[in-house]
């Protein structure tokens, strides 16, 4: 049966089932609100970041609190697993990403080189190649296994808030703080498109299985629907119905709905 991941200001994570949305488990632990959550790829465990500097990882059985990763110096805004489960990275205010021993809860490795907030980090599918948004306006692509930069894609006008890779890894998409999202194509180190998705900045963005369409969470309260049906990418929908900021969005894996979280205290499910 699915369930549902939110983390919360209110310094909680809960676990929900879906579709009809009934509360499974929650927990607390953290000194501060939660920005993101990630669940393990094996489904036994979850990751939440908090502003409180620390990554903790929470294991179902006990709903209790297995590791507190605490090397930032700032707050983390993003936490994501590798495929295998090994391994887990995120980004801070503290302008790096790290990457953890998820059975260890120790640094392997610490990215740096942007000169500002790393605000997102995403994995390329299948490599062990990371990918962060930053504050300083750029997207960047690291190797896990050198630490080193493999790629910096360039044109952000204004704060990168958000990146996510395609399931094939060909695609990286970003948004902004203008509200535009930017796709990227990786091989090529080169932008494929750039989108406009009104005035309002963006924070989150998430690809669907296809890489085909693309959900973006506005400040506006709106979940922008981008898609590349016609050939180029383009706003064709526009989800109204939250009260406030729009702060996360993701496909479910069937790709059946697409779930929204928003500062109005509520997530959504549109079909």
């Amino acid at each position: 049966k699915p369930i549902l991941a939110t983390v919360s200001d209110d310094e909680t994570w809960k676990v929900w089932s879906v579709p009809n949305c009934d509360l499974v488990m929650s927990g607390e632990g953290h000194g501060s609100w939660l920005s993101a959550v990630d669940f393990h790829p094996s489904g036994t465990m979850l990751a939440t970041a908090s502003g409180d500097n620390t990554v903790k990882l929470w294991g179902f059985a006990q709903a209790a609190c297995k590791a507190t990763l605490a090397d930032h110096t700032q707050a983390v805004w993003s936490c994501a697993f590798h495929h295998t489960g090994d391994f887990l990275v995120s980004g801070s205010m503290d302008h790096t990403a790290r990457l953890w021993d998820a059975t260890t809860a120790r640094v392997r490795q610490t990215f740096r080189g942007h000169v500002d907030s790393v605000n997102s980090v995403a994995w390329q599918p299948y490599t062990n190649n990371v990918c962060t948004g930053s504050g300083d306006k750029t997207v960047s692509l690291w190797d896990c296994r050198s630490g080193l930069c493999i790629q910096t894609f360039y044109g952000h006008m204004n704060a990168c808030n958000a990146v996510a890779v395609s399931a094939r890894g060909d695609a990286v998409a970003s948004c902004d703080a203008d509200g535009v999202v930017k796709l990227w194509d990786v091989r090529m180190v080169a932008e494929l498109a750039t989108v406009e998705a009104g005035q309002h900045p963006l924070n989150a963005l998430a690809f669907d299985r296809s890489g085909q369409r693309l959900a973006a969470a506005s400040d506006d309260g709106t979940v922008k629907v981008l898609d590349a049906a016609e050939g180029q990418w383009q706003v064709a929908a526009e989800l109204r119905g939250h009260e406030d900021s729009v702060q996360a969005v993701q496909f479910d894996p069937s790709d059946k709905f697409l779930v929204s979280a928003a500062s109005d205290c509520t997530f959504r499910i549109w079909q």
